[in-house]
């Protein structure tokens, strides 16, 4: 499942989406921040069905080797470490890939050029070679699979293009579909190199799933709706800069960390902190970190100074 911060990362991709489209359709921007969330599950199982294909691929240029009219020595007896790999061979058989499978019609059939040169790429590669004359462990398999997925799935413009002619929301989604993955391995590991079931984007209780999806609809929407005083809030605190000249994603994010710090009591103010930062750098420029972390320094003083962040539990204000 993805953690808080993940569901922040997605809210935050909603509300830059809601505020560079001037809309004023709150309820169909939470609307369409819930369907983002959901649809991330479709591209993590279309990921991993990638992996399958890069895996099948390979074993269909062993059968075909084996068919050549002058066939080798390593053509008739070639190294199966790839395509017998075990995180795949479990993956093949799980009921909850089988099904989401079907469910979501995939189909890489269009992609056949796609499909070679991401196993050409991966073949050719010292990782690759290293594995297939390594010892045939369970660390070793865990090991290279791990290296793959980052392999295939890192800064591939091919298949972000793909996916997002597939899906708009994808482009921006690459990351949190790779957690899902890592954590998809982890699960194989756990459960004693078997795979019984996927990683859900929520958790699994009912209850732990609501608390997720409120939070994600009540950041978004409180945010929205005090904007226009937590933008002034910030003005306030700008030297010399006018509010329009600071980057939107830089804006979002201290709009959102000042929602979360007034009206979501029961989250610790440290933790607040620390999540938005850690968001600025992967998602504004690098000199953002610094900025935000100045202004959202200076807004903590006069918020508790005048009383505006109350929070309702032991330590929860540290």
């Amino acid at each position: 499942m993805l953690s808080r911060r993940h569901f922040r990362i997605k809210t935050l991709q909603a509300l830059y989406a809601f505020f560079l489209s001037e809309s004023d359709q709150v309820a169909y921007g939470e609307k369409m921040l819930i369907n983002s969330v959901d649809k991330l599950h479709e591209l993590f199982v279309l990921q991993l069905s990638l992996l399958v294909e890069i895996n099948e691929f390979a074993r269909q240029r062993i059968e075909d080797a084996k068919g050549k009219y002058f066939p080798t020595e390593e053509d008739l007896h070639p190294n199966l470490r790839f395509i017998e790999n075990p995180f795949i061979l479990a993956l093949t058989v799980c009921p909850d890939y089988l099904k989401y499978h079907q469910k979501y019609h995939v189909n890489w059939s269009l992609y056949p050029e796609t499909i070679k040169r991401l196993y050409l790429s991966l073949s050719q590669s010292p990782e690759f070679v290293h594995y297939m004359k390594e010892p045939d462990k369970p660390a070793t398999h865990l090991a290279f699979t791990g290296w793959m997925i980052n392999h295939v799935f890192d800064n591939n413009e091919t298949l972000a293009d793909i996916f997002e002619d597939k899906n708009i929301f994808w482009g921006a989604d690459f990351d949190l579909s790779v957690f899902l993955l890592h954590k998809t391995l982890r699960y194989f590991q756990q459960q004693h190199f078997r795979l019984e079931h996927l990683p859900s984007i929520y958790k699994e209780d009912e209850e732990s799933r609501k608390e997720d999806l409120d939070f994600m609809r009540r950041l978004f929407r409180q945010t929205i709706l005090h904007n226009a005083e937590y933008e002034e809030l910030i003005e306030k605190k700008l030297e010399n800069w006018e509010l329009e000249r600071i980057a939107v994603m830089d804006r979002i994010i201290l709009k959102m960390a000042l929602c979360e710090l007034i009206e979501f009591q029961s989250i610790p103010v440290k933790v607040t902190l620390n999540e938005y930062i850690e968001i600025t750098k992967s998602f504004s420029t690098p000199r953002s970190n610094h900025f935000v972390n100045g202004i959202l320094d200076k807004l903590m003083i006069q918020l508790v100074e005048e009383k505006k962040i109350v929070k309702r539990g032991r330590g929860l204000m540290e």
